[in-house]
C-alpha cells in the first residue's frame, strides 16, 4: 500500500511538472515577445547622436555592461524574485497591486462597496490586521482617514494604466519599424531608404485589422516563433563572440559602466534612455501572470529568455568592437552583425517576432482598459470575449482602431528608431516606477514587513529607475513628449469619467425614496400592478433610486414582481460563482420587491446572454425557499426596517436546489435520476406563450407563504421580463464653479453621449427595454 501511494505521489508530481513546463513553453509566445524583440533597436537608440564609439571600445563595453546589469537587476531580480509574489490571487499588473492595497487599507474608489463584500472568501483569506503599534497599522489608518492620500493612490494607479496604453501604441511601432529596417541592408541592389515606413504601416494595419479574430486560432504559432527567434539571435551572438572578440565577456564587469560615464559624461547619461529599451516588455511578466503561473514564468525567463538576450547583446558588442566603420549608414544596427547569407531569413523571422510581441502588448492594453472600465475609471466600451477557452482573450473595437490610428501616426511622423525609442523608453520606465512605488506599500500593508525593507526596496530599484527616467525625460523635444501627451489625454478622460460617475452616484444616493412611501401613494396615483417581472437596473446597493419614482409618477403602474438589480465590480480579480449573487427583500413579502446585487471581479467575464436572466430568477427563488423562514421568525417589524441580504450562488453551484425549467422541459433525466424532485406548477392557461416550472428538491414541507411567493414568481416569469433602464441627463447645478461646469456639462456629458449605453454593455434585449429619462443636477 505504501508503495502504491508513493507511485501515485510521484505520478502527481510528474503531472504537475508537465503542466508547469507546458505553461512555461506557452508563456514564451505571450509574455516575452516584446522583450525578445528589444535587440533590434537597443544599440541603434543608444548610440543615436548622443555618443560616438571610438577605437578604444570603451563606449561599446560600457553600453554592454549597462545592458547586462539592467537586465539582471530589473527583470530578473525585481520582477522574477520579488514582484511576481505580489499577485492578487493569481492575477498581476498595476491594478492587481492597487486592488491588494484597496482591500487591506479600505481605500476602495468604488462607491458601491458594501460591508458584506468583506465576507468574500478572498477577503477572509488575505486580510490579516496588523498589530496596532506597528508602522503598518499607522499607515493603514492614515490612508483610511485622509481622502487626499486615497486620491493620490488612485492617481498613481491611473498614471501606470495610461502609460501602459501609451506603450501599447509605441511598442508595436518601434518593434515593427526596427524589424523592417533591415530591408535596405538585405537588398543588394538599389537604394530603398523610404521603403521601411510604408512596409511597416502595411504590417501594422494588418495586425490591428485581424485583432477581432483573436489569437486563439494562431496562438499556437507564437511560442515556436519566439523560441526560434531567441535561438537565432543567441546563435548569431555566440558566432560573433568567437569570430570577432572572444574577450567581450570582460565588459560584464560594472567597472566599465563607471568608465563609460566618466568618459562620456552628459552624452552617456542621455544615452541611458536608449539602454532602458532592453527591458521593454518586462512588465508583461507581471501583467500576464493570470494566464500562467509564477513558476512557469520564472522557468521560461531564467532558462531561455535571459541567457539568449545576454548572448545576443554580447554578440552585437563583439561585432561592433571590431567594425567601427560600416557602409550604408548602418553603424550600429542589429542587421550589420548578422552574416550576410542569413540576413533574409533573419529579417523574415524578426518581422514575425515583432508581430508576436506587438500582439501581446495590444492584448495587454485591452486588458488594462477593461479593468479601468470595470472600476469606474473609463467610459463604457464594447468588450468582446473572442475565445471561450483562453482566459483573458478580449477585443475592444473602439480602442483597437484608436490604437491603430495613433500607431500609424507615430510611425509616419517619426520615421526613425531614435525618436520612437525616446518615446517608448519614457512610457516603459514610468510604468516600472509606478510598480516600484505600489510594491513598497504592498510590502508594508499587505506583507506586514518592516518599513526598512520597503525603504530599501524603493531606494535600490527606485534610484536606478529614476536615473533612467531622467535620461528619458531630458529628450522631451526629441520624441519623449508623445507618451506624456497620450497619458495626459487618457488621464483626462479617466478623471472626468470617474468624477462624473461618482457625483451621479452621490446624487442617486441622496434622492432615494422608501418603498413604504411609494406604495402609500398608490391610492392617490392609481398605481396598479401588471403581470411580469420588472428588472430595474441601478448602481445603488441600498434604497430605491429616484429614477423609479420618476417612472411611477408618470406611468402609475409597475410589474407584479420588481427586482432592483445592481451589477457591480469589486476590487478583487475573480468572484466565485457560489458568492456571485446577493439577494434580499425590500419591504414586506407581500410587496414582491427584491434586491439583487451581482458581484464580478475586475477580470471576470460577465455573462451576457439569456442564461443570466434564468440564473437571476433561479437565485431569487432559491433565496425565497431557503432564506425566508428565519426572517419570518424575527417578526415583520424587523423586515420593514432593514433589508436582509443573503449570498446565493448561481444554479451551477447548488444543483440540489431550485432549477428553472421552461417550455415544459421538466423531464431532465440527469437531474431526476439523482434527486427526488417535486414540482410547483403555475395555473393552466389557454395557449401559454411560455410555461415555467420550478423544480424543487425533496425537503421538509414548504411553508404556504413561501409556496405562494414562488408561485407568484413563476407566474411573473411566464408573463415576461421587462428591463427598466435609467437614462440620466447630467448637468452641473446652479452656483457651481466654472471648472465643474466645464467638466460636467461638456466633458462628462460628451463622454456619456458617445460611449456605449448600459443597455448595450449589459446586453439587454432592446424589445424588452424601457428607458426612463431624467435630468440630474449634480
Amino acid at each position: 500500500m505504501d508503495l502504491e501511494t508513493g507511485i501515485h505521489q510521484n505520478h502527481v508530481k510528474k503531472e504537475s511538472w508537465r503542466t508547469v513546463l507546458t505553461l512555461a513553453y506557452q508563456s514564451l509566445g505571450v509574455v516575452y515577445g516584446d522583450l525578445s524583440a528589444s535587440p533590434l533597436y537597443v544599440y541603434t537608440s543608444t548610440f543615436a547622436d548622443d555618443i560616438e564609439h571610438s577605437e578604444t571600445n570603451e563606449e561599446i563595453y560600457g553600453i554592454l555592461s549597462f545592458v547586462f546589469w539592467t537586465l539582471t537587476i530589473v527583470p530578473l531580480l525585481k520582477y522574477v524574485f520579488i514582484v511576481l509574489k505580489a499577485d492578487d490571487n493569481g492575477e498581476g499588473g498595476t491594478f492587481a497591486l492597487y486592488s491588494l492595497l484597496c482591500r487591506h487599507a479600505r481605500v476602495n474608489p468604488l462607491p458601491s462597496s458594501q460591508v458584506v463584500d468583506e465576507d468574500l472568501s478572498v477577503y477572509k483569506n488575505d486580510i490579516i490586521n496588523p498589530a496596532p503599534s506597528t508602522f503598518s497599522a499607522r499607515l493603514k489608518s492614515a490612508l483610511e482617514k485622509h481622502r487626499v492620500l486615497q486620491k493620490f493612490l488612485l492617481l498613481l494607479a491611473l498614471i501606470g494604466a495610461c502609460m501602459v496604453i501609451g506603450d501599447g501604441i509605441l511598442s508595436p511601432a518601434i518593434s515593427v519599424f526596427s524589424a523592417v529596417s533591415g530591408i535596405e541592408l538585405a537588398m543588394s541592389k538599389g537604394h530603398h531608404q523610404y521603403i521601411e515606413v510604408p512596409f511597416a504601416c502595411i504590417i501594422l494595419i494588418a495586425l490591428f485589422a485581424l485583432q477581432h479574430y483573436g489569437t486563439h486560432r494562431v496562438g499556437f504559432l507564437f511560442a515556436p516563433v519566439v523560441i526560434t527567434w531567441l535561438l537565432c539571435i543567441s546563435s548569431i551572438g555566440v558566432y560573433n563572440i568567437f569570430h570577432w572578440n572572444p574577450r567581450v565577456y570582460r565588459a560584464l564587469s560594472p567597472y566599465y559602466m563607471y568608465k563609460f560615464l566618466k568618459k562620456t559624461q552628459r552624452g552617456g547619461w542621455m544615452s541611458l534612455g536608449g539602454i532602458l529599451l532592453c527591458i521593454t516588455g518586462s512588465e508583461a511578466m507581471f501583467a500576464d501572470l493570470g494566464h500562467f503561473s509564477q513558476l512557469s514564468i520564472k522557468i521560461a525567463f531564467t532558462s531561455i529568455v535571459y541567457p539568449s538576450l545576454i548572448l545576443a547583446y554580447m554578440g552585437q558588442a563583439a561585432y561592433l568592437s571590431q567594425n567601427h566603420v560600416v557602409d550604408n549608414n548602418y553603424r550600429i544596427g542589429f542587421y550589420v552583425s548578422v552574416p550576410e547569407k542569413l540576413r533574409w531569413p533573419v529579417l523574415i523571422l524578426a518581422i514575425l517576432a515583432a508581430v508576436v510581441g506587438s500582439q501581446a502588448i495590444i492584448t495587454g492594453t485591452f486588458s488594462i482598459i477593461k479593468q479601468c472600465s470595470a472600476l469606474g475609471c473609463f467610459p463604457r466600451v464594447k468588450i468582446v470575449h473572442i475565445s471561450s477557452k483562453t482566459h483573458g482573450q478580449i477585443y475592444i473595437p473602439e480602442i483597437n482602431w484608436i490604437l491603430m490610428l495613433l500607431c500609424l501616426a507615430v510611425t509616419i511622423g517619426f520615421r526613425d528608431t531614435k525618436s520612437m525609442g525616446n518615446a517608448a523608453g519614457l512610457a516603459v520606465i514610468t510604468v516600472m516606477l509606478v510598480t516600484t512605488c505600489l510594491m513598497s506599500l504592498v510590502i508594508v500593508l499587505c506583507w506586514h514587513q518592516s518599513v526598512i525593507l520597503a525603504i530599501c526596496f524603493i531606494l535600490f530599484f527606485g534610484t536606478l529607475e529614476v536615473l533612467y527616467f531622467s535620461a528619458a525625460l531630458i529628450k522631451f523635444l526629441e520624441g519623449a513628449w508623445v507618451p506624456i501627451a497620450l497619458s495626459f489625454f487618457f488621464m483626462s478622460v479617466m478623471c472626468v469619467w470617474h468624477y462624473g460617475t461618482l457625483r451621479q452616484y452621490e446624487f442617486d444616493l441622496q434622492n432615494t425614496v422608501s418603498v413604504d412611501r411609494l406604495l402609500s401613494l398608490g391610492p392617490g396615483l392609481g398605481i396598479v400592478r401588471v403581470g411580469g417581472i420588472g428588472l430595474i437596473h441601478t448602481d445603488l446597493v441600498s434604497g430605491i433610486p429616484s429614477i423609479f419614482s420618476h417612472f411611477v409618477t408618470n406611468i402609475p403602474a409597475f410589474h407584479q414582481v420588481l427586482v432592483f438589480l445592481c451589477v457591480k465590480t469589486v476590487s478583487i480579480a475573480h468572484v466565485k460563482h457560489e458568492e456571485r449573487f446577493l439577494v434580499g427583500h425590500i419591504g414586506l413579502r407581500e410587496h414582491r420587491i427584491y434586491r439583487c446585487v451581482v458581484r464580478y471581479g475586475y477580470r471576470d467575464a460577465r455573462v451576457d446572454d439569456v442564461k443570466f436572466e434564468n440564473d437571476l430568477i433561479c437565485s431569487i427563488a432559491e433565496y425565497v425557499r431557503t432564506g425566508r423562514e428565519g426572517l419570518d421568525n424575527a417578526g415583520e417589524d424587523s423586515v420593514k426596517q432593514r433589508e436582509e441580504m443573503m449570498v446565493v450562488g448561481t444554479p451551477s453551484t447548488h444543483l440540489d436546489g431550485i432549477q428553472v425549467c421552461e417550455d415544459n422541459d421538466v423531464a431532465n433525466t440527469e437531474l431526476a435520476s439523482t434527486l427526488e424532485l417535486r414540482e410547483i406548477q403555475s395555473p393552466p392557461v389557454i395557449k401559454p406563450r411560455k410555461r415555467v416550472r420550478f423544480v424543487i428538491p425533496k425537503s421538509p414541507e414548504i411553508d404556504r407563504n413561501v409556496r405562494d411567493e414562488l408561485r407568484a414568481l413563476m407566474e411573473a416569469r411566464e408573463a415576461g421580463v421587462a428591463y427598466i433602464m435609467g437614462h440620466s441627463y447630467v448637468r452641473a447645478k446652479q452656483g457651481s464653479s466654472i471648472m465643474k461646469k466645464m467638466v460636467i456639462n461638456f466633458g462628462y456629458d460628451f463622454l456619456r453621449r458617445n460611449c456605449r449605453t448600459n443597455t448595450y454593455v449589459l446586453n439587454v434585449p432592446p424589445a424588452s427595454t424601457l428607458e426612463v429619462g431624467m435630468v440630474c443636477h449634480i
